[in-house]
């Protein structure tokens, strides 16, 4: 999967898997951080988000070392999955 196919893919674990009310997968910004006021997301949907990658991607964030700085935006995330992937 290219990276362009794999952030969208994320944005759409992202809405349908976090039920985000009102917000479309092409309403997500690449660089625009996944936590903080605009979509209202928790810990708790770290946790949901972390789980959807291992269940969709095979990719495994381990920890908060590895999971704090991959949940950042859509881009650091695919960084993290693809990264991973290759080694």
């Amino acid at each position: 999967m290219d990276t362009m196919a794999l952030k969208q893919r994320l944005k759409e674990i992202l809405v349908a898997e976090l039920d985000l009310i009102d917000v479309a997968p092409m309403d997500i910004e690449d660089d625009e951080p996944l936590f903080g006021d605009k979509y209202g997301l928790d810990s708790v949907d770290a946790i949901e988000i972390v789980y959807q990658v291992k269940e969709k991607s095979g990719v495994e964030i381990r920890d908060m070392k590895e999971g704090r700085p991959a949940l950042q935006s859509i881009n650091t995330l695919a960084g993290f999955i693809e990264k991973r992937r290759a080694a």
